[in-house]
C-alpha cells in the first residue's frame, strides 16, 4: 500500500512539472508568433530596401535572384539570402560589393548562432558539432569588415554551409579573395553565391538534418562602365590543387546546373549577353590582400566609405529578442522531451 502511495506521488509530481513545463512553453510560443509577425510587419520588401535604383545609375537589387509566389526573401546588413527548409541552408546569398568594402577594418568575430529571420527555424550549431563539416560562410565575414554590424549578421547559421575543411580553408577561401579583389579593380560587383541542391540525395548532418552539397558555385557581375561583363565558378566540396581558371564557366550554366534565374533586373538584350559566355583573362584573378594599416589608410580617405543602409535599431532589438525566445524555446521543448521518454 505504502509503494502505491508512493508511486501515486511520484507520478502526481510529474504531471505537475509537465503541466508548468507546457504552460510555459505555451507562453514562449505566443511570445514568438507575436514577434515574428511584427517582424513580418517591420521588414522592408526588396523595392522599399533597395530604393528606386536611381541614385548613382546602380541598379536597385540588381543581385537578387528571381523570386517565387512563396519566397521570402531574408535581408540583413549587407545581404540577402533565400533559405531552402528542406536543406536548412540558404538557397542562395547576394549581395553587391564595393572597392570601400573591401577596405574595411572590423576584425572576425565569431559569433555563431541560429537566425531569427527564419520563420521555420535555421540550422543551429549542434548540427554542425562533431559533423567533420565546416560552418562554411557562404557570404564570407571578410566581405562585411565595413561594419561591425555586418560582421555579426554574416555568423547567422542562415549563411551556413557544410563545407570540407580542405575545400572551405583552401580554393573556397582562394576564391572569396579573388572575388574582393574584383571588387577593388572594378570599383563594384554583384555577387549571388550557394550549393548547388539540384543534385540530391545528399548527406545529412545534425538533428535538423541538414544537407551536405557535392558542389557550390558563384556568379559574379561587373555592371560598371566601359566593360560590363559576368563571369561564373562552379566548385565540387572537396580540397583540389587545380587552378581557379579552371572552374570557370558562364552564368548560363550555373543557371541551368541550379535552376535559379540570376541577374533578372537586367534588360532581356543585356542579360542574354552577359550570361550567355565568359572569358577568365578579362578579370585579375589575383588575390586580395591588406595590412590593417593600408585599411586604416584607405578609411582615413574622405571619400570611402559612403554611408550605407542600416536596419532601426528598434527591428535589431526586436531580432535579438526574437533569437533568445527562440533558444528558451528549445530548452523547454528538450526539457518536455525528456520528461516524456523517462515516463515511457
Amino acid at each position: 500500500m505504502g509503494k502505491e502511495k508512493q508511486d501515486e506521488r511520484k507520478g502526481s509530481r510529474k504531471q505537475t512539472r509537465l503541466k508548468k513545463k507546457l504552460k510555459r512553453l505555451l507562453i514562449l510560443a505566443a511570445l514568438l508568433l507575436i514577434a515574428y509577425i511584427i517582424l513580418w510587419i517591420a521588414t522592408p520588401s526588396v523595392d522599399e530596401y533597395y530604393g528606386d535604383g536611381s541614385q548613382d545609375g546602380v541598379v536597385a537589387g540588381l543581385e537578387i535572384p528571381m523570386l517565387g509566389e512563396d519566397d521570402v526573401l531574408v535581408i540583413h546588413t549587407g545581404f540577402s539570402l533565400l533559405y531552402d527548409e528542406a536543406h536548412e541552408q540558404p538557397r542562395w546569398v547576394a549581395y553587391r560589393l564595393t572597392r570601400d568594402e573591401v577596405y574595411g577594418v572590423h576584425e572576425r568575430k565569431d559569433n555563431f548562432r541560429p537566425d531569427p529571420s527564419i520563420s521555420t527555424g535555421s540550422a543551429d550549431l549542434e548540427d554542425y558539432r562533431g559533423s567533420g563539416y565546416d560552418r562554411g560562410h557562404l557570404i564570407p565575414a571578410a566581405d562585411l569588415s565595413w561594419s561591425e554590424e555586418a560582421m555579426s549578421d554574416s555568423f547567422y547559421m542562415s549563411n551556413m554551409s557544410p563545407q570540407e575543411p580542405e575545400f572551405n580553408r583552401g580554393v573556397w577561401a582562394s576564391l572569396e579573395a579573388v572575388v574582393r579583389n574584383y571588387a577593388v579593380t572594378e570599383g563594384a560587383v554583384h555577387v549571388v553565391t550557394g550549393p548547388v541542391l539540384t543534385d540530391g540525395p545528399y548527406q545529412k548532418i545534425g538533428g535538423n538534418g541538414v544537407s551536405v552539397p557535392k558542389q557550390y558555385y558563384k556568379v559574379i557581375l561587373d555592371y560598371v562602365e566601359p566593360e560590363m561583363k559576368a563571369i561564373g565558378f562552379l566548385l565540387p566540396n572537396e580540397g583540389t590543387r587545380v587552378r581557379l581558371e579552371r572552374f570557370a564557366t558562364s552564368v548560363d550554366h550555373i543557371e541551368k546546373i541550379t535552376g535559379i534565374d540570376f541577374f533578372p533586373r537586367l534588360p532581356d538584350d543585356e542579360e542574354a549577353a552577359l550570361e550567355s559566355s565568359f572569358d577568365f583573362s578579362l578579370w585579375d584573378s589575383d588575390e586580395f590582400t591588406a595590412s590593417m594599416a593600408q585599411r586604416e589608410a584607405y578609411a582615413a580617405d574622405a571619400t570611402a566609405f559612403a554611408p550605407k543602409k542600416s536596419e532601426p535599431f528598434s527591428l535589431r532589438m526586436l531580432r535579438a529578442f526574437v533569437d533568445k525566445v527562440m533558444v528558451m524555446t528549445k530548452r523547454e521543448v528538450n526539457s518536455l522531451l525528456r520528461i516524456f521518454a523517462i515516463s515511457l
